[in-house]
C-alpha cells in the first residue's frame, strides 16, 4: 500500500461515516479487512509514522487551544483524529498548527478532536484476518517527548500568542 492508497483510505471512510470519528474506525476496519494482512500492516506502518509525526509541542499547542485543553491522552486522540482528518488537513497542521484555524470548517470540542478508535482500526482487522495480533512495524521508536521547543501548552496567557488565529476563531 503506498501513501495515496493509505490516504484514500482514511478519506473515504471519514466521506462514509460523515465525518464522525467512531464511525469513521468502524468503518475503516470494514475495509481493511477487505485487504489481505500485508495491506493492514502497511496501512498500519502508515498511520504509525504520520501519528509519530505529529508528536510537535506546536501541534499540542493547537490542540489544547482547540480542546480547552489537552493532557498527553487527549493529544495521542487528537492526533488520530487529525489523521483521519486527511491528507490536507493532517500536512498543514504539522507544517502550521496555527493554520488549523484556516483548515477547518468548524470544530465543535465536544464531538471533534477525539480519534482514539482510528489508531485501533488496523490492530483490530488484522486481528480479525489473522487471529494474532499486528506484528512489529519495522519504524523507529517514537520520540520521547514532542519535537521543538517545549512550553506550557495549558498557559491561558501564552497560547493566544502563539496560535492566535486558532484562538480568535475557536476560543473568543
Amino acid at each position: 500500500m503506498d501513501e495515496t492508497e493509505f490516504w484514500d483510505l482514511v478519506d473515504s471512510a471519514r466521506d462514509a461515516a460523515e465525518g464522525d470519528a467512531e464511525d469513521q474506525a468502524d468503518v475503516l476496519v470494514d475495509r481493511l479487512l477487505q485487504l489481505d494482512p500485508d495491506s493492514v500492516v502497511d496501512f498500519a506502518r502508515h498511520f504509525e509514522a504520520r501519528y509519530n509525526r505529529a508528536y510537535l509541542w506546536d501541534l499540542w499547542g493547537a490542540a489544547s487551544v482547540l480542546l480547552d485543553g489537552a493532557s498527553d491522552d487527549a493529544f495521542d486522540s487528537f492526533r488520530c483524529w487529525l489523521i483521519g482528518q486527511g491528507r490536507e488537513i493532517y500536512e498543514g497542521a504539522v507544517h502550521d498548527p496555527d493554520g488549523l484555524a484556516d483548515l477547518l470548517e468548524d470544530f465543535d470540542d465536544e464531538v471533534d478532536g477525539d480519534g482514539e478508535d482510528l489508531g485501533y482500526a488496523a490492530d483490530e482487522a488484522y486481528e480479525q484476518l489473522t487471529g494474532t495480533e499486528l506484528p512489529d512495524l519495522g519504524l523507529p521508536d517514537p520520540p520521547a517527548e514532542p519535537v521543538g521547543t517545549a512550553f506550557d501548552v495549558e498557559d491561558d496567557a501564552l497560547l493566544p500568542e502563539r496560535f492566535p488565529r486558532l484562538w480568535d476563531r475557536f476560543r473568543e
